[in-house]
């Protein structure tokens, strides 16, 4: 869908080079790494990735970066399910430990809000392989940011 963006140039003048085709779907980079959303409801979602050669470290294993993107970008689907549309929000910490390498096949990505308050929340994301092995728990808080208020001078 977005693939004609890739290689285009993003500017400083704040215009985004794209639309989402709805409030939960996957953005150009997360295209870009074969991400698919299979469910995002109630606070949780799955998402899956197929294991690319282009997505390999070093020796063949899947890059950590790539581990922790698909896992990112889950909670982030599972904090849309519960939030209205056009909310902005970001991941303001996260942190991944490793229990697995992924070494071929799909990856699966099991994410669920934890808690919550007004402007953060909290989730965690289990990443499996297509094995069933757990490779990664990852741990993120996300902000919701504040509405900008409009002056009246």
């Amino acid at each position: 869908m977005f693939e004609s963006i890739y290689n285009q140039p993003v500017t400083s003048n704040n215009l985004i080079p794209f639309k989402l085709p709805e409030w939960i779907a996957v953005a150009p980079f997360e295209e870009f790494l074969g991400m698919k959303i299979e469910e995002a409801e109630n606070g949780k979602a799955l998402l899956t990735m197929p294991f690319k050669a282009a997505l390999c470290q070093g020796i063949g294993l899947m890059h950590g970066g790539a581990v922790v993107s698909l896992a990112d970008t889950a909670l982030a689907m599972a904090i849309k399910s519960l939030l209205p549309e056009e909310t902005d929000f970001v991941t303001i910490r996260l942190g991944l430990e490793f229990h697995a390498p992924v070494r071929s096949g799909t990856v699966r990505a099991e994410a669920r809000v934890t808690d919550r308050d007004d402007r953060n929340i909290k989730g965690i994301t289990e990443i499996w392989t297509v094995e069933g092995i757990k490779a990664a728990t990852f741990r993120a808080t996300f902000r919701i940011r504040r509405p900008v208020q409009s002056s009246n001078r």
